[in-house]
């Protein structure tokens, strides 16, 4: 099995003064990120980390972040990516979970989160900041000191310029990772990666993406970037909390002389629209394109195909606990004329199989150890509805999304691909709305591709095609069109709770 930090270091050493990371804050080449990796390494066992210490981990995607994370594995430790915001109640439960025996923040969190005026400032944004500065742990800061960083903090920049390890351990099965997903304030939880299922997971993507020294590879996502670094490609990062959806023209104009990019499928939809109305030129050289995190429609994907014809666009499925499972190029999605959306063949090492109630079950090297607290993990049950088409994935939709009307159980994601496949629409989503008996009343709302159009005519189109793309029993009551569909989290997902609040107004009581 391939221990990720292994790879990377072997990298590093082979590639020295070529370009490594890049960003507006700081470049490196692949001999400074090695020896400031092991510098760093050095430094936190010097300080105290013992091998399997957990290091709560809220330091922003820079080169220097990327550092300090692979340096506290580096020294036996494991990353805890930690949000900041969730609110105290589910900080403490996670705080909980993990027992963190380390702390690396920024110290401007440090600050923010010490300081009486900031913390109400924040609370007035819905921001609730832990005290950071109180935990009861030890502490690394990332930046310049500032007031509110606790007293014999430790300086990440410090850190990086100490004297390097000379070696590092090859240990794949060594925890890594703890990546806090589901769960609540009274059962949070945990995926826990271990070196050797990140560096498969980032292996495969690597192969099937091609990357290679002399590509250029620009996303804040770590499941991009750190394949390209082992690959011996040059990663260009993003400002820190740029949002693409905001400043579409200057992203695109980011990309210039960029080779391969990861985008959730909403920013990259506003990307598009930037090259069409012609305020930013097609990106020259992009060859590939990674769209994940949540649903990519078909309208998407023929304006990609059209606008940056050169690129290879390729939709990849996966969760946090195992990444990637499947990968499907935007010819092979649009071919797929059956119902249900294609995710892809599963890619070399990963295992898929239907378990009896529909739910696909996934396994490989690349699957994490396990939620942490609980067994280790042997396969992980999806929670997503799917058939197997030869050796083909394809998705019928979440076990947890599913209407119920009558005796018929319908999947949404079984038939929103057909329907947004028709002229005329963007997308496609069902809601069901609770009728007081334990039945639902169906509801389709379509979002237009012209948004000038008449709504009734597309309304009466898609209607009159339904019967030929939905199983009787799933015929929506109503069809409505809608400007879009509200989306939540970082992913932009549909938020199908969001819509249906949307559409009580104007169908709840019909």
């Amino acid at each position: 099995m391939t221990d990720l930090l292994t790879a990377l270091l072997e990298t590093c050493d082979r590639r020295g003064d070529t370009p490594a990371l890049r960003a507006a804050s700081m470049r490196l080449t692949y001999r400074q990120l090695g020896t400031r990796i092991r510098a760093t390494a050095a430094g936190l066992r010097a300080a105290g980390l013992d091998d399997g210490d957990r290091v709560l981990f809220s330091v922003r995607p820079e080169p220097a972040g990327v550092v300090l994370a692979l340096g506290i594995v580096a020294a036996g430790g494991t990353v805890v990516f930690a949000d900041p915001g969730a609110g105290p109640e589910l900080f403490a439960a996670r705080l909980a979970l993990t027992g963190p025996r380390w702390a690396a923040a920024e110290s401007l969190l440090y600050g923010a989160s010490a300081w009486r005026a900031t913390r109400w400032l924040a609370r007035r944004r819905g921001l609730l900041l832990p005290a950071y500065d109180r935990l009861p742990v030890r502490h690394v800061y990332a930046g310049r000191w500032l007031p509110g960083v606790p007293p014999g903090a430790v300086s990440a920049t410090d850190l990086a310029r100490g004297q390097p390890l000379s070696t590092v351990d090859d240990a794949p099965g060594r925890e890594a990772l703890v990546v806090l997903t589901s769960g609540t304030t009274s059962a949070p939880r945990a995926v826990v990666h271990t070196r050797g299922s990140l560096g498969a997971g980032l292996t495969v993507l690597a192969g099937r993406c091609a990357l290679g020294p002399g590509d250029v590879v620009h996303t804040d996502q770590l499941m991009l970037g750190l394949p390209a670094l082992v690959a011996g490609a040059l990663w260009t990062l993003p400002p820190y909390g740029f949002a693409p959806a905001a400043e579409p023209v200057r992203y695109a104009a980011g990309l210039a002389g960029v080779t391969h990019t990861f985008c959730v499928p909403a920013d990259f939809a506003v990307v598009l629209t930037a090259i069409a109305d012609g305020r930013v030129p097609a990106p020259a050289g992009l060859r590939c394109v990674l769209l994940g995190g949540a649903p990519v429609v078909p309208e998407l994907l023929r304006r990609a195909r059209t606008l940056v014809p050169e690129a290879e666009i390729l939709s990849v499925y996966g969760m946090t606990e195992i990444v990637p499972v499947a990968i499907a190029t935007a010819d092979e999605k649009l071919r797929h004329t059956g119902p249900g959306d294609l995710a892809g063949t599963a890619l070399p090492g990963v295992r898929a199989r239907i378990a009896l109630d529909g739910e696909l079950v996934v396994s490989g090297p690349n699957l994490c150890r396990g939620y942490l607290g609980e067994a280790p993990m042997a396969a992980h049950a999806t929670g997503d509805l799917a058939r197997l088409d030869g050796d083909r994935i394809v998705l019928i939709g979440r076990k947890k999304e599913m209407i119920i009307r009558g005796r018929v159980n319908i999947y949404p994601g079984l038939y929103e691909p057909t329907i947004a496949r028709l002229d005329g629409v963007a997308q496609a989503v069902f809601v069901g709305f609770p009728d007081g008996s334990g039945d639902e009343r169906v509801v389709l709302a379509v979002v237009p591709t012209d948004p000038g159009g008449p709504p009734h005519v597309l309304a009466d189109a898609v209607r009159s095609a339904l019967p030929r793309l939905v199983d009787g029993g799933a015929l929506p009551d109503e069809v409505v069109v809608v400007p879009a569909v509200p989306v939540t989290g970082r992913t932009s997902k549909p938020d199908r709770a969001a819509l249906r609040r949307i559409l009580e107004q104007r169908c709840g009581s019909r």
